[in-house]
């Protein structure tokens, strides 16, 4: 039987509360509330029996009618089972205090979490979910710091704040937004977090590399030749138009997503798996990433926008013609560009990274492309595909790596085979949710996961420096593709060199 090596075990929470705002809203009830009632009700049932959440919103609606809204949530999208003996539970959990946004309402939120902390012999531990607009953050912050809900670092309880992406919409917002948030908290009680970095397959990235011997000793500028960033998105942007043509590809995945995958590919081996030696490996990643020329953004930054096509079946507009979006828009729905490392250990090797909306495929992965073999032996007069380790992140959470194998024979032919490892049917485990390790790392204090300031500020520099280029040259150099394909001919032709192409993932 193969050894199960377990450095670290799955711990019981803290209590605390868990207070929720935007909790009548989509992230609330599609992600946020299956999550912890997958954490209470799934395996370890890791929830503290003490702990209570507590959603807040402007909405008006009953405790009875909230716990409706969360089972609901729950059955259509979590992916445990709902099991009446766990709901029953898990509702007692659950109370709801409506027309939070005034001041004065924050008060009424303290005084109930005094209650509730009073009534459960609950210690003052707070978790404050901002489930908001992200141009709500600091005022939202400065009425709970302004009541009274927020502890020091050292206070009698901890006090926790977690804000989603995007911090900012350019360099100068991020900034602000960093300043604003130190006003009330320290870095230590401040969690940004990025859905993806609680993926099954990212959070294997450390144990792929660090944990094998074969691929460290050659993860270097030695044997890799270059390296493929994929996030691509079958719908066009529907509803989110108002956002999206304000925000576009570059902002909205490449400064976030992508450039946090990117740093667990390229970072150095940390001193340990401590948060903080974690987080300044990845951060020397970014640092050594510089912000682009101009005549580099037009060398290395393919930008464009869908036309109609099909996806999944369905016939989808221009994105000039979708709802909510500006005729004369210069907002990006796909954006490709290749970037440099500048360090020992990648000296020399391209990273591609591509994202757009309305592709062929929803899918996420990375692909490490091996330098090919000398044209000498098998590769003499064949020309072999160099061997590729495909990480894929969504759907089918798993890698593959493609070796050169024999085909059964009396000749000699030979083809690309591919040794594949798929997450869910080699363990036969649920996969846990990405907001379920998110969330489970907030409550125990651990920010590995999350993102610093100076992380969010390293990568809006450098997207900053595309951003400036594309404000003056408005729709200059806008390609286009039509939807349900990869994305304009421009990406490859552009920035490909002629003996390597995008890999579909």
């Amino acid at each position: 039987m193969d050894e199960v090596v377990r450095l670290a075990e799955a711990e019981q929470v803290p209590p605390c509360s868990i207070v929720i705002f935007g909790a009548s809203g989509d992230l609330a009830m599609r992600k946020l509330i299956p999550a912890l009632y997958s954490l209470d009700c799934c395996g370890e049932r890791l929830l503290a029996e003490e702990t209570m959440i507590v959603g807040c919103a402007r909405r008006q609606m009953t405790i009875e009618e909230f716990r409706r809204h969360a089972r609901d949530g729950i059955e259509r999208f979590s992916n445990a089972p709902l099991r009446e003996a766990c709901w029953e539970r898990f509702a007692a959990r659950l109370d709801y205090l409506s027309g939070i946004e005034s001041p004065e309402s924050f008060h009424h939120l303290k005084a109930r979490l005094e209650q509730i902390e009073a009534a459960g012999a609950l210690p003052p531990n707070r978790i404050f979910y901002l489930a908001l607009p992200p141009e709500a953050i600091l005022e939202w912050v400065k009425r709970i710091h302004d009541a009274g809900l927020i502890w020091p670092p050292q206070g009698r309880g901890f006090s926790r704040v977690v804000v989603e992406k995007p911090i900012g919409v350019d360099l100068a917002s991020a900034m602000a937004i960093n300043q604003g948030l130190h006003q009330y908290l320290d870095e230590s009680q401040i969690f940004r977090i990025d859905h993806y970095l609680g993926k099954e397959t990212v959070r294997n990235l450390l144990v792929l590399r660090f944990g094998n011997s074969i691929f460290e000793q050659i993860w270097n500028a030695h044997h890799i030749d270059h390296v493929q960033i994929t996030v691509s998105e079958l719908e066009g942007v529907g509803t989110r138009a108002g956002y999206y043509d304000h925000a576009g590809a570059l902002r909205d995945m490449v400064q976030n997503h992508m450039f946090q995958l990117l740093t667990l590919i390229a970072m150095e081996p940390p001193v340990s798996l401590g948060a903080e030696d974690i987080r300044g490996a990845k951060l020397n990643v970014l640092r050594a990433i510089k912000p682009l020329t101009p005549e580099e953004v037009h060398g290395q930054v393919v930008r464009a926008q869908y036309t109609a096509g099909h996806v999944d079946g369905r016939v989808l507009p221009d994105y000039l013609k979708e709802q909510g979006v500006a005729p004369d828009s210069a907002t990006e729905t796909f954006v490709a560009l290749k970037l440099f490392v500048n360090n020992w250990r990648w000296s020399g090797v391209p990273f591609y990274l591509r994202t757009g909306k309305a592709l062929a495929r929803r899918a996420s992965s990375v692909a490490i492309h091996f330098k090919p073999l000398p044209a000498i032996l098998f590769a003499e007069r064949h020309s072999l595909p160099a061997n590729v380790l495909n990480l894929r992140i969504q759907p089918d959470e798993g890698f593959s790596l493609s070796v050169i194998a024999k085909q059964p024979g009396l000749d000699l032919s030979i083809r690309p085979v591919q040794m594949n490892l798929q997450y869910e049917r080699e363990f036969q485990a649920r996969l846990p949710e990405a907001y379920e390790m998110l969330l489970y790392e907030v409550m125990t204090g651990d920010q590995t996961l999350f993102v610093d300031s100076e992380m969010v500020e390293r990568s809006w520099r450098f997207v900053q420096s595309i951003l400036d280029v594309w404000r003056r040259e408005g729709r200059n150099g806008m390609a286009t593709y039509p939807a349900g394909t990869w994305g304009p001919e421009e990406a490859e032709e552009k920035l490909m060199p002629n003996q390597c192409a995008w890999i579909e993932p």
